[in-house]
């Protein structure tokens, strides 16, 4: 029989997985709930000195104690949800013999070294944790979160109005040293299997973690090993709450081996950003100018532009760098076959605080561009992909005369909760009001990851109440990256359907 320990994350107490429990209970299995020190834990009332080891501390004596009543032999299950996987993986690395798995719940695994605070999405409270522990002492608290204060940590979809309510009134205060203090680990916990619970509301998503990991991104490889499975559930941050239910079905499965496994670098197929574009385009010298190409078409006097922004964040060592992938190649050869300057270029875009890098990246090129001879500089378009979209917003808010049009395909366009911090200035929807008679045409996936759909469908509510013209071009079969991912009828279309309504507007 299994044995599951189950650990809360930040602010909250063993409470928050009753009805999980429950559900795991009537499967057969053993359930067991971690009241962490400080957070209303078993060694008393609320404290401000707990500290992460505290926490590993309370995690390892209901192993133990789990052990020495159920056997050694019997197969523990460690979940871990938000913070709780820091203490989670401290115990597991000091007890690791009897550990049958590590079970991250919407959390990424944490890393030797590196305190829980890193994990935190959220700027402004992770800087407010750090103004509190230097101004008052680490030994201090964090405020349990007000009823419309828990998005700041995760997404609350899903969650009852009860549950919400109940989730607040049992909220404990979370001592600032369980954040600040690094996670200490010896290497033996690299020989649990584990799985990830991704929750698609709050930003994640296994085609996600798998386009990281096509990407060579160093801190997502690892995810890629034999010993790694994933579930989703579409829901929010906390599932014990909002899918109970569904919760313990996944983690019975997890127990028992199941999931999905990510397809390592190389092992199979070229991964999506290296395959080829779905449309037979004509060669068409380019120029490479810095970090800069223009695909130049041969006809007479200056030409309009569109200039290709590719997404991210793309980690720094990525080769080859996104201009070459076929993709942006295959668009800039379509722009400059159709009688326009097609122009992509590498921006620093490898992180999700880069943005304002990337922003003065993808302006000094467009300068660069405009003061070629051999374009138009009062007609250039600028057309974004994927995570690129956030780098709108700075066009859309206060558009200069010579940008003719806007164009996104399959983008992100509002900061995703729990990828990590992003500028404020990068909210393209915050940016609409300042767009005018601007142009926006959008292609939009009909299979798009959850988390990106939402940023969309936003983006679009929003531009109908500020009146701004966006165009909409469906791929109702297509997913992100369907230039390279589906080859069809409907796709290529698709794609020739954007191009005819950029050059238009760039021509009129």
């Amino acid at each position: 029989m299994t044995e599951f320990i189950l650990v809360p994350g930040m602010f909250t107490g063993a409470h928050v997985w009753d009805d999980t429990a429950a559900a795991l209970a009537s499967s057969g299995a053993n359930v067991h709930t971690v009241a962490l020190t400080g957070l209303g834990g078993s060694r008393g009332a609320a404290t401000d000195d707990a500290d992460l080891d505290t926490h590993v501390e309370d995690v390892l004596a209901l192993i133990d104690s789990v052990s020495a009543e159920a056997g050694r032999d019997q197969e523990i299950v460690l979940v871990g949800h938000d913070y709780g996987v820091h203490p989670v993986l401290g115990a597991a690395d000091r007890r690791a013999e009897r550990i049958g798995r590590i079970v991250c719940l919407d959390t990424g695994p944490g890393q030797d070294g590196v305190p829980a605070l890193a994990a935190v999405a959220d700027p402004s409270a992770r800087e407010k944790v750090v103004e509190r522990a230097g101004a008052e002492g680490a030994g201090q608290v964090l405020e349990a979160p007000a009823r419309d204060e828990w998005q700041r940590w995760g997404s609350t979809e899903g969650i009852s109005e009860a549950a919400l309510d109940r989730l607040t009134a049992l909220a404990s205060p979370q001592p600032l040293r369980t954040l600040l203090q690094p996670l200490r680990l010896t290497g033996e916990v690299a020989s649990v299997p584990v799985t990830g619970v991704l929750c698609n509301a709050n930003g994640s998503s296994i085609e996600m973690v798998q386009r990281r990991v096509d990407l060579g991104d160093p801190v997502f490889l690892a995810l890629a090993g034999p010993q790694v499975s994933f579930f989703e559930l579409p829901t929010g941050h906390w599932p014990m709450l909002s899918v109970p239910a569904e919760l313990a079905r996944v983690l019975v499965r997890a127990a028992a081996g199941e999931g999905h496994r990510l397809v390592p670098p190389g092992s199979a197929e070229p991964p999506a950003h290296l395959r080829p574009f779905l449309l037979d385009v004509p060669e068409c010298p380019r120029d490479r100018i810095g970090n800069v190409d223009l695909y130049v078409p041969d006809t007479e006097g200056p030409r309009p532009a569109v200039v290709f922004v590719h997404g991210g964040p793309v980690p720094a060592g990525v080769r080859p760098t996104p201009r070459d992938w076929p993709a942006l190649k295959g668009y800039a050869r379509l722009a400059a076959a159709e009688g326009v300057v097609g122009v992509t270029l590498d921006h620093r875009l490898h992180d999700m605080a880069d943005y304002p890098r990337a922003a003065a990246d993808v302006a000094a090129a467009v300068e660069m561009v405009r003061a070629d001879p051999r374009v138009d500089a009062d007609r250039i378009a600028l057309w974004f992909l994927s995570g690129g979209g956030l780098l709108a917003a700075d066009w859309l808010r206060k558009p200069p005369a010579w940008l003719r049009c806007l164009a996104a395909s399959y983008p992100i366009l509002v900061p995703v909760p729990g990828w990590g911090p992003v500028d404020s200035r990068f909210h393209p929807v915050e940016a609409l009001p300042g767009a005018g008679t601007l142009p926006f045409v959008l292609t939009r996936a009909g299979r798009e990851m959850p988390e990106i759909a939402a940023t969309v469908e936003e983006f679009l509510a929003a531009s109908e109440k500020c009146g701004v013209n966006v165009e909409v071009v469906d791929v109702p079969n297509g997913r992100h990256a369907f230039e390279t991912l589906d080859p069809t009828d409907e796709s290529r279309e698709a794609v020739r359907r954007a191009m005819r309504s950029v050059l238009g507007h760039l021509r009129a």
